[in-house]
């Protein structure tokens, strides 16, 4: 990517593993039909960016394999830049995900990662994807959990994005299934200072406060002293917030008929930096990022709701509007 201008580099590029994705219609012990697609935080964030009319690039690894060609291919049907992304030619393969409904929109989720292409992640396939035009380089707490290279993978690149004046968002985005609390918190502590926006829940922030003990709001201002830019608190129904050195301003949920939550914080996200990067003010940037969460949790699918442009407008039509 390198010497690539402001018109073609991405202006975000975002880094972790994408996998093949089986969503059960039924119980699984009952041997349901289900439907195939990929999922992937990230990759998420990435397709709405894209779909949002901004450059999104993912990085990351797939096995040599069918479900690593439907990642890419469904990628880059989104718009996504898949330049650096790895196929895996060592016989690795693509994680998998299994979702199964519960009881009303309970889901449980899960993964088969273990050993996979994406776990394999290493500084040098990231690094090459970071260039000066770039704007914004969107990490979570989710790579750092699947190996030792994959957190060395990031951490370098949150120290290379630092030194070229990109923009650097951490999602904290805790997976208890994939580590502890204690170790989650050793690693995220040091890749959380090099974040200029941190999101995450309120029930997030011990595992990336360098002070224990503290209340919400102590917790916010010790990260605000230590250098974040701006602190983002996603909760759920009850809206977010965004806290800056000038002060605290939040946002109430949209109302929507819930459908599926999976994904919602990533659309969330992915409306967030785009009003970042369309300069919007704090009270605007969330304004979006509302939208985006409720247009994800109004539909089925991790990404396959994401709102286009001429989209956002929509939610705020009053109730029963028809477009002709």
């Amino acid at each position: 990517m390198s010497g690539l201008d402001n018109g073609t580099a991405p202006e975000v590029v975002t880094v972790g593993e994408t996998m093949a994705a089986l969503r059960a219609t039924g119980p699984i012990r009952l041997g349901p039909a289900m439907e195939l697609s990929v999922a992937g935080s990230e990759s998420n964030v990435a397709i709405g960016l894209a779909r949002l009319g901004h450059r999104a690039a993912w990085v990351g690894a797939v096995g040599d394999d069918a479900f690593g060609a439907l990642v890419l291919r469904t990628l880059r049907a989104e718009g996504v830049d898949t330049t650096h992304t790895r196929t895996d030619r060592a016989g690795r393969p693509t994680g998998l995900l299994i979702r199964e409904n519960g009881i009303g929109d309970l889901a449980r989720v899960g993964y088969y990662r273990t050993g996979s292409a994406g776990s394999t992640l290493r500084d040098h396939d990231v690094l090459p994807a970071l260039d000066p035009a770039v704007r914004i380089l969107h990490l979570t707490g989710i790579t750092p959990a699947l190996s030792e290279s994959a957190a060395e993978a990031v951490l370098a690149a949150a120290d290379r994005a630092r030194s070229l004046g990109i923009l650097i968002c951490l999602d904290v985005n805790y997976r208890a299934r994939l580590w502890d609390p204690v170790r989650a918190g050793e690693v995220l502590r040091p890749l959380a200072r090099f974040a200029d926006i941190l999101v995450a829940s309120a029930d997030e922030l011990h595992l990336v406060s360098d002070e224990s003990g503290l209340d919400e709001d102590g917790a916010v201002a010790a990260l605000l002293a230590q250098g974040r830019r701006e602190v983002v608190l996603t909760r759920g129904g009850d809206g977010a917030s965004v806290t800056t050195a000038d002060g605290t301003v939040t946002a109430a949920a949209r109302r929507v008929p819930v459908t599926d939550v999976i994904g919602a914080g990533d659309a969330f996200v992915a409306g967030y930096l785009s009003g970042t990067l369309d300069g919007l003010d704090p009270e605007a940037r969330l304004h979006r990022a509302t939208a985006t969460g409720a247009f994800a949790v109004a539909t089925r699918g991790d990404w396959e709701g994401l709102p286009g442009r001429d989209d956002l407008e929509l939610l705020d039509r009053p109730a029963g509007t028809t477009l002709r």
